[in-house]
């Protein structure tokens, strides 16, 4: 957990920091041209009667949504300072590897489309700010309609983590769900489930303001199967010990989502219809949200 927000904000902090560098540099170096084609840039560097032709690759990247800028501020496409790169781009298929849609929110167990949770339940009470969701998205394919709207299917990891209030140990291999109270004092008792996320979403954007950014509102419904269970003890007595299993999480979840941000940042929410267990009926209308913060829109 503590490994996955890491990266998180390693990579926030060098996309920065390169967007920083781009930047700066554009305005030390006025005759530097910056094109870009699919994935391949091309930047011409005019020194005195020499041109200078540099191609880089690159990968991961949706190429399609950058702003290419001479020193006026003005788009450049081919000489015509009149359209962007993504105007261009419309009626475009893409696909491929990304890092994109990093999530880091809040989890909230709905029960009967209420926060609190009913008398069967109340072994699952948790702690509010320490339960958390953690997603991105790892492959992605798509088809952009128009500079204003695309749609894209992806794959990508989805972990949901309640930190439980009570010392109980969630029992193995049972149906329906069930538990036993431990004599120990946990320090740490969190309850676990990790899911390959598979969401369509239908994204729509503004026109680019003057710094290259947009307003995107992406909904859509997401699926998730699911990969495991898993439950995390720490006590001064026994340590660390982590224990996995299917603890009849559902098999395969399904639900809606929506994104709203600007550039590469925004918030989001997710909501699963379908109950988080199966084979348990008093856990039977208790469902799984989340909100929060999201990164590479």
């Amino acid at each position: 957990m503590k490994s996955i927000i890491l990266l998180g904000l390693a990579l926030t902090l060098g996309v920065t920091s390169v967007i920083a560098q781009e930047r700066a540099e554009n305005q030390r170096n006025p005759d530097s041209i910056r094109r870009v084609a699919d994935s391949t840039v091309v930047e011409i560097d005019r020194n005195g009667e020499k041109k200078k032709v540099k191609i880089i690759f690159e990968y991961g990247k949706e190429e399609i949504d950058k702003r290419i800028k001479d020193s006026t501020g003005k788009d450049i496409v081919s000489g015509d300072s009149s359209q962007s790169d993504d105007d261009n781009d419309e009626g475009r298929v893409f696909a491929g590897i990304t890092f994109a849609r990093f999530d880091l929110g809040l989890t909230k167990l709905m029960d009967d489309g209420k926060l609190a949770l009913t008398p069967e339940n109340e072994f699952l009470e948790y702690r509010g700010w320490k339960s958390v969701n953690v997603g991105f998205d790892v492959l992605q394919m798509g088809y952009k309609f128009s500079n204003q709207f695309r749609i894209l299917a992806a794959a990508g990891f989805d972990w949901t983590h309640i930190r439980l209030e009570k010392d109980i140990i969630m029992a193995e291999d049972t149906k329906p769900l069930a538990y036993m109270e431990s004599s120990i004092n946990y320090s740490k008792n969190r309850f676990s489930s990790s899911y390959l996320r598979i969401p369509l979403t239908f994204e729509f954007q503004t026109p680019a303001d003057d710094n290259g950014n947009r307003i995107k509102l992406a909904v859509g419904p997401v699926m998730g199967i699911l990969l495991q269970g898993s439950q995390k003890f720490k006590s001064d007595e026994e340590g660390k010990q982590k224990v996995k299993d299917g603890f009849n999480f559902a098999p395969v979840t399904y639900g809606g989502f929506a994104r709203l941000g600007v550039g590469s940042f925004g918030v989001y929410t997710k909501y699963y219809f379908n109950d988080m267990f199966i084979d348990s009926p008093d856990q039977k209308g208790l469902k799984n949200l989340s909100f929060g913060l999201m990164l590479f829109f």
